[in-house]
């Protein structure tokens, strides 16, 4: 692997962060002067421009015919969004939810994760698939703007505070910050995508694991800033809905096109089938009794998602390594791990009844 292969990595993903800067920065605020309000901008324009690398790298990939490192990208963003991003941000200041459109998200973050894995289960997200996928994206958006009419005071007041102009927002400048955004994009994504390419092959490992890896944390660094930031400001609603929107956007809008681009479909592995997309989904589940109306995600929980997150990294390697601990490490998660989890977490969705139905005395 040469040094320039490197340097086209580290470039590609800076530029790919700059882009997704600009993109949003131009974006929120040609809404902004368009009428939007700050509610739907940060719901929308925001939440979707985050996922705006993972969008260029997984089109990008799957335009080239790297396939698999089109959706580990999104696999792998999804679950780093939820178990690092969150896991950051709770041990940053515990997340309190009073968001209801967040909530709402969940449980549909779950569906589409499950949707995904039935469209895989022919060992390929195609065209028609893709399709499908993004015109659950236009609907979803749709439904997005009318639901926010009925949000809270106080979260519309969070949402102003964050997302409305200091000043008033010049057309022309903005308009200059998403084309340049999308230019930054476009070349990012390929100069990332071919250096992740030849550090595959360097290191011996599949495109999946890369995908999976470096880059689906690279691509997902808007959202870390976006949601940590928040988070440091105590804009608790902002930090969660981030990484809720922007997991439906990779679900709905980065496979959907990826699935379109791709000249015979994406195909999906049996690994991938069988492991990363289940993980994903009970990721996404694990979030259900944490983001019950009036419960806190504490600080505890953010350093078990971390945890988690790191457990589930060691496992990739070992994989990909084919290193002799791998069994015995998966029979540790399997017996005790998995189920402690799945211990706490009905602990936890138990207090969430009995908070909402109090035995009478």
């Amino acid at each position: 692997m040469a040094f320039t292969d490197v340097l086209f990595f580290v470039f590609g993903l800076g530029l790919l962060v700059l882009g997704a800067e600009w993109l949003v920065r131009g974006a929120a605020r040609l809404a902004s002067a368009a009428g939007v309000s700050s509610l739907v901008i940060g719901l929308t324009v925001v939440a979707f421009g985050t996922s705006s690398p993972e969008l260029a790298v997984s089109v990008k990939a799957a335009w080239l015919g790297q396939a698999d490192m089109a959706v580990g990208n999104v696999v792998g963003s999804n679950i780093f969004n939820v178990l690092f991003i969150l896991g950051v941000s709770a041990a940053i200041a515990p997340l309190l939810v009073a968001q209801d459109l967040v909530r709402r998200d969940v449980p549909l973050t779950i569906l589409m994760s499950v949707v995904v894995l039935a469209l895989a289960w022919d060992e390929k997200i195609g065209r028609l698939d893709g399709i499908v996928l993004f015109a659950c994206l236009v609907a979803y958006t749709v439904w997005v703007i009318r639901a926010s009419r009925r949000e809270k005071a106080e979260v519309v007041a969070e949402y102003e505070a964050e997302f409305t102009p200091k000043k008033k927002p010049s057309v022309a400048a903005n308009l200059g910050f998403v084309v340049a955004g999308l230019a930054l994009l476009v070349l990012g994504s390929q100069w990332l995508v071919e250096g992740a390419v030849k550090f595959a092959q360097w290191v011996g490992v599949s495109e999946v694991v890369v995908g999976l890896t470096i880059v689906a944390a690279g691509t997902s660094l808007p959202e870390v800033a976006t949601s940590i930031l928040a988070a440091l400001r105590g804009e608790r609603d902002i930090a969660v809905g981030n990484v809720v929107g922007s997991n439906l956007f990779n679900l709905m809008g980065v496979l959907g096109l990826a699935g379109a681009a791709a000249p015979a479909g994406l195909p999906v592995s049996p690994a991938m089938r069988g492991f990363d997309i289940p993980v994903m989904i009970a990721a996404a589940v694990a979030c259900l009794p944490i983001f019950a109306r009036g419960f806190r995600i504490p600080r505890w929980e953010g350093l078990l998602f971390l945890l988690y997150y790191a457990a589930y990294t060691a496992y990739l390697i070992l994989d990909a390594t084919k290193h002799g601990a791998k069994e015995g490490y998966a029979r540790v998660m399997l017996t005790f791990v998995i189920p402690l989890t799945a211990l706490t977490l009905g602990v936890l969705a138990f207090r969430v009844y009995r908070s909402r139905h109090p035995v009478a005395a």
